[in-house]
């Protein structure tokens, strides 16, 4: 079937996206909710509750299987929510006239329903007949779900530890599974071979004859390589991937997995190049585990598509991305902050992204889970943490504890981010006797990481005025560096409409191509990797940014044939572009030379 937008609203945070679909799935468009924080969502399932006038029983946490059941019973709300919009937009009359327009308003150009509705209109036909016209061509977008594989925190019942359907991630996706939904899950953060297997327990993730599915997987990668790793593991256990959802390594909001020094554009190709073998490599594989396993197995191929994310800005970049390598959709998730008509911002934080610029946006080390973190400078959730290391109390309470899965002092997990780690880490650094240099680079390390399990939810619970007792008033926020061109606060039609090129909200004239972009933060994500290991390095290390810069090059003479040879899209920015990629390359090589002497040395 095919999709009424060519975008989608990734999942951003863990609260910012958190009722999306409520706001815009009426309009056809897909978003994506994150399942990280059950206590938030149980919140929510409670404030609309009472909002509609729908009968509310609490899920209390002392209930075995709560975090699931909190999960399912959201997604259940939320579905017949969006069903009750949609379905009223959809029975025309004519007090409905202008719902109906702003649907058509927002579908992208070339779209023939605005036309035909307004052939329909001026023919005076029967409210009938529009409504059965309104019936057949309108959809719904999905309201799908986001669990990153790793945050699979084990759980205990009585202090006795639970079997390993009970983790966080596998409790996440048994919520999901056990709901309402006909929409996709999508995974984040590599392969976890027990949570992928759990999921071959769940009819609704296998298909029909027709090929069909009520839950669809989808697997968010950055490079293809993993694609084809993941979606063969997957595929033996009977499970199929439908979309493969590409995204920039670095160009991204949230966590940043810098991959190899792959860049989009390469990546990108590359699917493009082996779709079609991608999908009979994995399709032979399922269909051998369908019929081992007894299991039905489609009278045809099954759909594959494939979408991309991570730094997209601008009305022309969106298009070629889906001309160039035959996307099903693009990603637009920075942006879509600056809309409260579509995520969740306190106005805070709201007024703190349309005032930053590309200095206020970096690359953290600031995640207890230890991959590098797109963070806004001044944050509130960041000025709180530094108010605690003030004050001699370094770290946070850790009310929710999704990431404490750390063991290095403790049976149970904890949070690297959490009062209890460092103050045992900051204990054990006080007997190494190091100078007050190394002590304080050492101790700013320890205490750098924030509680962003907290900090990326309590947004929506300051937007909608609800209780932040335990949580604190901190908010932390992941935007990607596209955040610093956008300055003004939209309306969901803005938006969408600079998204297919009938309006303009960039508002910063410098802004780079997006591939340029994610190259410029690749080369100095590659400096600060050299420099910090020149004076201490080991063979993993060396070889590790020898295999990062040579890929690092072949992007590099990717992009230059490229810009060369689309030079009708590229025709006001090629120039620019060129010199950009030869300065990148220039660096690169003068890098790789240094890496490669360090290599010699040893």
């Amino acid at each position: 079937m095919k999709k009424t937008h060519s975008f989608h609203i990734p999942v951003m945070g863990i609260g910012f996206t958190i009722d999306t679909p409520l706001k815009v799935a009426q309009y056809g468009i897909d978003s994506v909710i994150s399942l990280v924080d059950d206590i938030l969502l149980e919140k929510l399932r409670k404030m609309y509750c009472e909002k509609f006038e729908i009968p509310y029983t609490e899920i209390s946490s002392k209930v075995k299987d709560f975090r699931s059941k909190r999960i399912t019973s959201y997604l259940n709300l939320m579905n017949d929510l969006v069903d009750k919009k949609f379905e009223s937009l959809k029975n025309y009359s004519a007090d409905k006239v202008d719902d109906i327009k702003a649907y058509l308003n927002m579908l992208p150009n070339g779209n023939k329903l605005k036309e035909e509705f307004n052939k329909l209109t001026e023919k005076g036909l029967h409210t009938s007949e529009i409504k059965n016209w309104v019936f057949k061509n309108f959809k719904k977008g999905s309201i799908d779900v986001n669990i990153m594989t790793k945050v699979d925190k084990e759980n205990y019942f009585k202090n006795e530890k639970l079997p390993s359907e009970y983790n966080d991630a596998h409790a996440a996706l048994r919520g999901f599974a056990t709901s309402n939904l006909n929409a996709a899950v999508i995974l984040s953060a590599g392969l976890n071979p027990k949570l992928f297997t759990y999921m071959a327990q769940f009819d609704d993730f296998y298909p029909d004859e027709n090929g069909q599915f009520k839950k669809r997987i989808i697997l968010k990668v950055s490079d293809y390589r993993s694609a084809l790793i993941q979606g063969k593991f997957l595929a033996k256990k009977g499970l199929w991937v439908s979309e493969y959802r590409i995204e920039s390594g670095l160009n991204c909001g949230g966590h940043a997995f810098a991959t190899d020094g792959f860049l989009l554009g390469p990546v990108l190709a590359e699917f493009k190049k082996n779709r079609e073998m991608l999908r009979m490599t994995i399709q032979d594989l399922l269909t051998k585990a369908l019929e081992t396993t007894n299991r039905v197995v489609p009278s045809k191929p099954l759909k594959l598509e494939i979408s991309a994310q991570g730094g997209v800005g601008t009305h022309h970049e969106h298009e070629f991305l889906i001309h160039e390598y035959a996307l099903d959709s693009v990603g637009w998730g920075s942006p879509f902050l600056l809309v409260p008509e579509a995520t969740t911002v306190d106005d805070e934080t709201l007024k703190k992204l349309a005032k930053a610029k590309e200095d206020d946006l970096y690359l953290s080390n600031i995640s207890p889970l230890g991959v590098p973190f797109n963070n806004l400078k001044h944050n509130t959730k960041d000025i709180e943490k530094e108010h605690f290391i003030v004050k001699g109390r370094p770290g946070s309470s850790c009310s929710k504890k999704f990431v404490a899965l750390n063991k290095e002092f403790t049976e149970k997990g904890v949070c690297t981010a959490s009062r209890k780690y460092q103050n045992l880490k900051i204990k054990e650094l006080q007997t190494k006797n190091l100078s007050s240099e190394q002590y304080q680079i050492q101790f700013n390390k320890i205490t750098e990481k924030s509680c962003t399990c907290v900090g990326l939810g309590t947004s929506a619970l300051l937007a909608y005025g609800l209780d932040t007792k335990v949580e604190g008033k901190g908010v932390s926020i992941c935007p990607g560096p596209n955040m610093a061109y956008y300055s003004n606060v939209m309306s969901l039609k803005n938006i969408i409409d600079h998204i297919y090129g009938r309006d303009d909200m960039i508002s910063r004239r410098n802004r780079p191509h997006m591939f340029i972009k994610e190259l410029n933060i690749y080369t100095d994500y590659l400096k600060n990797k050299f420099e910090n290991i020149k004076h201490s390095f080991n063979d993993r290390e060396v070889k590790y940014l020898q295999i990062f810069s040579e890929n690092m090059q072949s992007g590099i003479a990717y992009y230059k044939n490229l810009f060369n040879r689309v030079n009708y899209l590229f025709e006001d920015i090629k120039a620019s572009a060129l010199q950009e990629l030869e300065r990148n390359e220039a660096i690169v090589i003068q890098i790789q030379k240094r890496i490669n002497s360090l290599s010699l040395a040893q």
